[in-house]
């Protein structure tokens, strides 16, 4: 594990889709582009998203423990650990123990709460899982919330048409912070014709802007994570991991346009998966 050549290894604990381009189907080849291993810990497998008429869903809770200790008794280490949607609250739990177990001095922890958007929780999602998702902050080292999950997480009520100045955005930040993550991420807000996402670390925020293209696209939220995880196990500052993701996202959702995509088919991210450095 010694050396300063030794690639760097993300865990990844999300779901498996096959199609729809979204979970560990987008992370990990975007991880893999910038040279980082990916190694996924499935808690589902689905045929396609829940963002299409019907899918076929293989929930792996009962998997997930044997699955993880098996890791352990291989010694299996990990620089970095991103999780994505979870299904329930016994899967938080177990999330819980897998930080426990596998985070190290130097790992980075990434918590992408999957929960909700535009002010509505997620149909699965229940009060006693978002009570374990805000357990699950004080492991984390990274976390990137929509306006939504940020509100949720700190009860606070969703703002009128899900308009928010930087001043109480800092202040939204500053307060998931003090739960455990040094960095927070509050991301997917809207302006007008932009797309901004919110960098708070060391007690203060800054706000970066890209271009709003097309509509909302399964897995970009993925896209986001993957790149940023990835990006920040390599020793890149967060404000430059965060650059990066958005404007390789806005490029593939430009190319999504062209190709006049369904929003459930995801970002064609192939297409630029060489161009990631």
């Amino acid at each position: 594990m010694s050396g300063a050549k030794r690639q760097k290894r993300v865990a990844l604990i999300n779901d498996i889709t096959g199609f729809g381009r979204c979970s560990v189907a987008v992370e990990l080849p975007l991880i893999s582009a910038l040279k980082v291993q990916a190694c996924a810990l499935p808690t589902a497998i689905l045929s396609c998203h829940t963002g299409f008429p019907t899918h076929y869903l293989d929930d792996y809770t009962g998997r997930m423990r044997p699955y993880m200790e098996d890791w352990q008794k291989n010694g299996v280490q990990f620089d970095g650990i991103a999780t994505g949607f979870l299904g329930s609250a016994e899967q938080i739990a177990i999330v819980q123990d897998f930080i426990r177990a596998f985070k190290q001095p130097g790992t980075r922890v990434m918590v992408d709460p999957v929960m909700g958007d535009y002010g509505k929780l997620y149909a699965s999602y229940t009060d006693e899982m978002c009570e374990k998702m805000k357990g699950l902050l004080g492991l984390a080292d990274i976390v990137t919330p929509n306006l939504t999950e940020a509100c949720r997480l700190l009860d606070r009520a969703y703002p009128k048409d899900g308009k928010v100045d930087e001043g109480e955005l800092e202040y939204m930040a500053a307060e998931l912070s003090d739960r455990g993550p040094s960095q927070v991420v509050i991301t997917g807000l809207s302006e007008g014709d932009t797309i901004e996402n919110f960098i708070y670390e060391a007690g203060r925020g800054t706000m970066l802007r890209e271009k709003k293209i097309g509509g909302d696209r399964s897995g970009s939220g993925d896209a986001f994570a993957a790149i940023v995880i990835a990006s920040l196990v390599r020793g890149e500052n967060l404000t430059d991991a965060v650059k990066k993701a958005a404007d390789f996202i806005s490029k593939c959702l430009k190319y999504a346009v062209e190709l006049d995509l369904p929003w459930n088919y995801g970002l064609p991210f192939e297409e630029y998966l060489t161009e990631l450095k």
